[in-house]
């Protein structure tokens, strides 16, 4: 952990009913020889506290497990229960399926954040829209968020994150952008497209931003009746 960065801890969202997937535990699919959960906790190895809101299931690393209250409560219901007992400064939100996220990327969402005076920071895509769940916010922002809309059963997370400042950080160069998700059988098809280039090649393959931008549009508004993995 950089010692100019505070120390932060990484609530990752890895519930949900994945309907789109057929109700299979996209999570625990593979991309690049490791699943997407394993992928995720990957990038956040310096993490001071790490939380998986969801069912337990094995794992590569130790983390720290909640569950939303009712399960299937949706993303808002399941960020505050991550939450919940959480002490670092910062936080990191993200989703369970993120296969090309880095240590790299959420450093980057860190330094900007520390950089700057807003609540949080986090990414957007080629198109603009904010990928809720890949960014960083602090701490206690967050809480406040979380005591002021009371209940947040049912809640959308757009809703919840609405009074929150953030800055918009766009990926830089021409691989595959950190925050790209999987929330069919095609996009994990892709992404294991995607991977495998990477690893032939040694460089992330270069069609990946025009693939990002095809499916940007497509990404719904994240409300309540979605699970909680899928406001990408």
């Amino acid at each position: 952990m950089s010692p100019l960065l505070p120390a932060y801890a990484a609530v990752v969202l890895a519930g949900g009913a994945a309907r789109r997937m057929g109700g299979v535990d996209k999570t625990s699919l593979p991309v690049g020889g490791r699943m997407l959960l394993d992928r995720v906790l990957d990038a956040v190895p310096d993490a001071a506290e790490v939380v998986v809101v969801g069912p337990e299931r094995p794992v590569a690393r130790p983390v720290r497990w909640a569950r939303e209250e009712p399960a299937g409560g949706g993303p808002a219901a399941a960020v505050a229960a991550g939450l919940a007992s959480v002490a670092s400064p910062v936080t990191a939100l993200l989703s369970a399926d993120l296969p090309f996220l880095t240590r790299a990327a959420v450093e980057r969402l860190r330094e900007e954040l520390a950089a700057g005076g807003t609540a949080g920071a986090l990414y957007v895509d080629d198109g603009g829209a904010e990928q809720l769940l890949c960014g960083v916010w602090r701490t206690a922002a967050l809480h406040d968020a979380v005591e002021r809309v009371g209940a947040v059963e049912g809640l959308a997370l757009r809703r919840l994150l609405s009074p929150l400042s953030r800055s918009s950080v766009r990926a830089v160069g021409a691989g595959v952008p950190p925050w790209l998700d999987c929330d069919t059988p095609e996009q994990v098809a892709r992404a294991e497209e995607l991977a495998a280039g990477a690893r032939a090649s040694g460089r992330p393959s270069e069609d990946a931003r025009a693939e990002a931008r095809e499916k940007a549009p497509r990404t719904p508004e994240p409300g309540s009746r979605r699970g909680m993995l899928e406001p990408g």
